[in-house]
């Protein structure tokens, strides 16, 4: 919007700092963090005031939890979303249809979450919408993304997956693509949705998932860095930056008010529509298994709760002490920040083992 609005106005000078992909992505970072900073208080007394009792929270949980956590509101996603996307209206070429399909993924996403939250709200439960609704909602919006990018979009390479460490190797999987696209969109924002179960545990991971993606987007749009470092090029990937860089910003922004002890918590709106979003954008870059990588934490969670389930449903009997994994960790008397800050570390040290396959092919 503002591209259009300089060169309507003819600002020749304003325009040609912002033909520069890296003014607009570090001036849509700024502006979805200051968003959140000057107007989060705001939105969380209204959330405070909307939730008396704030996020009911699970009974089958850390006993802690129910006294430390009460009285917290949720929805805080809210505030997220609508920073991200006020800041790609502002900051992304409007006419890069690059951008539209994550940005559909991660609103509905966040629609979902936002009807699982109020709907827990409401019945004062920790129990939202049935998880398999949940789950058929989510790949009917993975079916319309993947018809939008193969297309509207031409998308040429959807059923080819990279492998990491490895130059100009490519598994091609046929049939078996689009639903290793559901499971990678789906899995991503489901495994988002697991980690957020302590203050900040979740918003860190994935503004350095964000970050990472912000480079790679760059460099898989730039036809000279991505030969020279055999990633798939694809023309326009740079826009995916801003709205990676717009990600970013929000999660520093939020962070300030998810920090522990936490104002508020995303809840599914946020994590659902963040998750849902990155693995859009690892399907698009065609980086799906360095997600896995870099996202390894999500991974872990995920795991965690697959195990215990499929562990206590065949032998009666329970890996972890709970799941998901950072519950296991308070269980036995790990405090939660310290928690936190580690689940922050190895998100840091898998972020860049993710960054070393771009080299090392």
């Amino acid at each position: 919007m503002i591209l259009y609005l300089i060169n309507y106005l003819e600002f020749d000078l304003i325009a040609n700092l912002l033909s520069y992909l890296t003014v607009r992505t570090g001036l849509a970072l700024m502006t979805s963090f200051l968003l959140i900073i000057l107007f989060g208080p705001f939105f969380i007394r209204k959330l405070s005031a909307l939730q008396v009792d704030g996020q009911p929270i699970r009974t089958d949980g850390p006993q802690s939890h129910i006294v430390a956590k009460k009285g917290t509101p949720t929805m805080g996603g809210i505030i997220i979303l609508l920073s991200i996307i006020i800041s790609i209206i502002f900051w992304c070429n409007p006419d890069s249809l690059i951008t539209w399909p994550v940005v559909f993924v991660m609103i509905s996403f966040g629609l979902i979450g936002f009807i699982d939250d109020l709907k827990k709200i409401k019945n004062n439960s920790s129990n939202g919408i049935s998880g398999k609704i949940r789950i058929l909602f989510q790949i009917f919006v993975v079916v319309i993304f993947v018809y939008w990018i193969k297309n509207v979009l031409n998308f040429q390479n959807l059923d080819l997956l990279s492998l990491p460490f490895l130059k100009d190797v490519f598994l091609n999987m046929g049939y078996f693509s689009i639903p290793f696209i559901i499971l990678v969109i789906v899995g991503s924002a489901n495994a988002v949705n697991l980690t957020d179960g302590l203050d900040g545990l979740a918003i860190v991971p994935i503004m350095i998932v964000a970050l990472t993606f912000a480079l790679i987007c760059y460099l898989a749009g730039n036809i000279i860095y991505s030969e020279y470092l055999y990633i798939n090029y694809l023309p326009g990937a740079g826009e995916l930056a801003v709205l990676c860089a717009a990600i970013i910003g929000a999660a520093l922004g939020f962070l300030w008010y998810n920090a522990p002890p936490a104002m508020v918590f995303m809840g599914d709106t946020g994590s659902l529509a963040l998750g849902g979003a990155i693995g859009s954008i690892s399907i698009l870059i065609k980086q799906e298994l360095v997600l896995a990588i870099v996202g390894g934490i999500f991974v872990a969670e995920a795991v965690s709760v697959i195990l215990q389930v499929g562990s206590y449903k065949l032998t009666g009997k329970r890996i972890f002490k709970m799941a998901p994994l950072h519950h296991h960790f308070e269980q036995k008397g790990v405090p939660e920040s310290q928690i936190v800050i580690r689940f922050w570390i190895v998100a840091v040290i898998l972020a860049l083992i993710g960054l070393a396959t771009l080299k090392i092919r």
